[in-house]
């Protein structure tokens, strides 16, 4: 198996979902209020729950999500615990940053050495609006994973996501998140970094369409679990020819599944059981 920090992140995450037989990724999203008393309740055990967590769930995992976002609001802490987790997951197993960049080149810049020179990330998420320039600086780093927003989870993604771009191409149907999967797809076969598509659970008719529109790329999705995605819908719109090219992601069902002192038993059991489901939906 390819498991070296140099590998392609395509070819590590299919050793890692091949290792572990399963799709799910585990988002790490720190919110210390809910952590049992026994990691205590504020942001300086943000690291110490994020290993629990990993240790209970590393067997299952074949992949690992912190979302900037939840690091940041601690300062200092928050950072040096978000670098903590590409200690603490296993090599073998890659870990995908949460942080939707997308800005002007030389800022792009800055934002890609430090997701993979300095904290080594796998891989990360990216925002096309800017266009291909702006993602210049992802695009161009040998070995890493982007993953470009195309259909987001939330309620009001279809505000702009979901309108119709009229003369963007032959097809003058084309909505926004069909143009981003076009544009994504040509990107991939001349970028140096391999290239996916953040595509929600919540939208599993436009996940089909994605697909249609891309069928090789790996998708990243989220919107199961809290966000009460349809996981066996999203799944089997999803899935590439290989019956593969998934990262199923949840992150609040499975850390905060208990916030007593079975935490990391019960994070385990709804790890277990999500990727159960996955599996479910996958067979034939």
């Amino acid at each position: 198996m390819t498991t070296t920090a140099t590998a392609r992140f395509d070819d590590k995450l299919r050793d890692a979902q091949q290792r572990s037989g399963s799709l799910l990724c585990v988002g790490l999203d720190p919110e210390p209020t809910r952590f049992p008393d026994a990691i205590g309740k504020g942001p300086e055990s943000i690291a110490a729950f994020n290993r629990a967590i990993i240790v209970a769930t590393s067997d299952i995992a074949s992949c690992y999500k912190p979302n900037l976002g939840f690091y940041l609001r601690y300062g200092v802490i928050g950072i040096e615990a978000l670098a903590q987790v590409r200690r603490d997951v296993p090599e073998h197993i890659p870990v995908l940053l949460d942080a939707k960049f997308g800005d002007l080149d030389l800022t792009s810049s800055g934002y890609a050495e430090a997701v993979f020179d300095l904290w080594n990330f796998d891989a990360v998420t990216v925002n096309a609006f800017m266009g291909r320039d702006s993602l210049e600086p992802f695009l161009n780093r040998t070995g890493r994973g982007i993953f470009i927003l195309a259909k987001t989870s939330n309620p009001g993604s279809g505000l702009f996501q979901d309108r119709t771009l009229v003369g963007n191409s032959e097809n003058d149907e084309e909505t926004l998140t069909l143009a981003v999967t076009r544009h994504a797809v040509e990107w991939g076969r001349t970028s140096a970094a391999s290239v996916g598509l953040v595509t929600g659970a919540t939208y599993p008719a436009q996940l089909a369409a994605i697909r249609a529109a891309a069928p090789d790329m790996t998708f990243l999705v989220p919107g199961v679990g809290a966000q009460a995605g349809d996981l066996e819908s999203a799944v089997r719109a999803g899935l590439d020819a290989r019956n593969t090219g998934l990262i199923i992601s949840a992150s609040r069902a499975i850390c905060y599944a208990s916030s007593g002192e079975d935490f990391q038993d019960a994070a385990h059991r709804a790890a277990e059981g999500l990727r159960d489901q996955i599996n479910a939906a996958r067979a034939p």
